[in-house]
């Protein structure tokens, strides 16, 4: 990916089918009236079941359309993810790592259904992410915490501690930080030392195999890093001739 392409755009998978999922519900909504006004009384109790699974329906479709168009959008300077409660974003020289995280199983160990993106420096994604998406990766990351546990816990409850997270954290750089920001520092800090990834994303917000994605997200980052290396050759050949 070079700074003269255009960028990739993920629709999620749960994005999918929402309109449909909406008429599906208002479908079943007017069955059920039909069923509970005009059939006989001894139906009534099956137009409740419809008219209940026609509210799920609609409530599932509302869900799906309130999410934006596209949940990950690739450029030439990062990747960009979106949601309903705000976004971040990270800048291709800023990553170290991308892969599947993998969690212990007896003896065996499991890739989870997410992507894992490990970085240099968090502080960019930490200062710049809205409050309301903090808090709202801090609820759903909560069965994180529950992977890999540390070995060295004797008491049994170090893993319900860790579901409360210090609403203080020191920046490399000095700055103190308080409330939601400094809690999804600490939990970004945490899930490192757990899994070895900062950010987390889940298989519903793509649009392919997680295994895909990560190779897609590799190739790019490479790509970038390439065109970044072979730019800086240029202009030192350049300076070195006196062009």
């Amino acid at each position: 990916m070079s700074g003269s392409e255009q960028s990739i755009t993920i629709r999620a998978s749960s994005k999918r089918n929402g309109i449909t999922t909406v008429l599906i519900g208002c479908g079943l909504l007017l069955l059920s009236f039909f069923v509970m006004t005009v059939l006989p009384a001894v139906l009534f109790l099956a137009g409740v079941f419809i008219a209940s699974a026609g509210i799920v329906g609609l409530v599932m479709g509302w869900f799906k359309i309130r999410e934006p168009n596209f949940s990950i959008e690739l450029t030439p300077q990062g990747i960009c993810y979106f949601h309903r409660n705000g976004q971040w974003q990270v800048d291709w020289d800023n990553i170290q790592r991308i892969d599947a995280p993998r969690v212990t199983r007896g003896i065996e160990l499991k890739d989870l259904e997410m992507v894992g993106i490990r970085l240099k420096d968090v502080e960019p994604v930490v200062m710049s992410i809205s409050p309301r998406l903090a808090t709202n990766i801090l609820m759903e990351q909560r069965p994180l915490l529950l992977q890999n546990p540390d070995d060295n816990c004797t008491t049994g409850t170090c893993a319900g501690s860790d579901l409360l997270e210090d609403d203080k954290y020191k920046l490399p750089s000095g700055q103190v930080l308080r409330g939601v920001q400094a809690m999804f520092a600490n939990r970004t800090q945490r899930l490192r030392e757990r899994l070895g990834y900062d950010l987390y994303i889940a298989a519903a917000e793509l649009d392919r195999p997680v295994s895909e994605f990560v190779t897609l997200l590799r190739s790019c980052h490479d790509k970038v890093q390439s065109d970044a290396l072979s730019h800086s050759t240029t202009e030192r050949a350049s300076q070195a001739t006196g062009v």
